[in-house]
């Protein structure tokens, strides 16, 4: 991986099973499958994505491109700029998926024109959807910011 290789010795800690930045890998990691993934369903597949899938995609690309300049240039105050994009993006997952599973009525959806929010484009193993992967990958990279902190704490500046 590109960044893999340019993480500066500021984030590398005391050896690798220690670095401290190796949270902030994994979101990146989830974040550039996200990224692709949601690419490939509307490019290669030719899923056409509703409105709430927009927001989340709004949330999510510009985490991949954060992660990566600031794990690039060493930026320990990287999770401050990340956590409002997952914040959001987590919860307009954790909104689409109320709606997708009918556990908040259909009435107060935004997707009014266009794709449903609640059609069912994909179901792998009746039950992985394109919304679940969504909320799955947003709190991967909330929990990986959460792991940061608290091995941050062993490490300090």
């Amino acid at each position: 991986m590109v960044v893999w290789g340019v993480v500066p010795s500021t984030l590398a800690g005391r050896g690798a099973g220690d670095a401290p930045w190796a949270p902030l890998m994994v979101a990146w990691f989830v974040s550039l499958v996200a990224t692709m993934g949601s690419l490939f369903f509307s490019e290669v597949m030719r899923l056409p994505p509703c409105v709430l899938c927009w927001y989340q995609r709004i949330c999510m690309y510009p985490i991949a491109l954060v992660l990566t300049v600031g794990l690039a240039s060493g930026d320990r105050h990287l999770p401050r700029y990340v956590w409002p994009l997952a914040a959001a993006g987590l919860a307009i997952a954790v909104y689409h998926n109320l709606l997708y599973y009918h556990l908040i009525p259909d009435s107060i959806t935004p997707c009014t024109t266009g794709v449903s929010c609640t059609d069912r484009q994909i179901e792998w193993l009746g039950f992985i959807t394109i919304p679940l992967l969504s909320l799955t990958a947003f709190a991967i990279i909330a929990g990986c910011l959460v792991w940061f902190r608290q091995r941050s704490k062993r490490f300090p500046a």
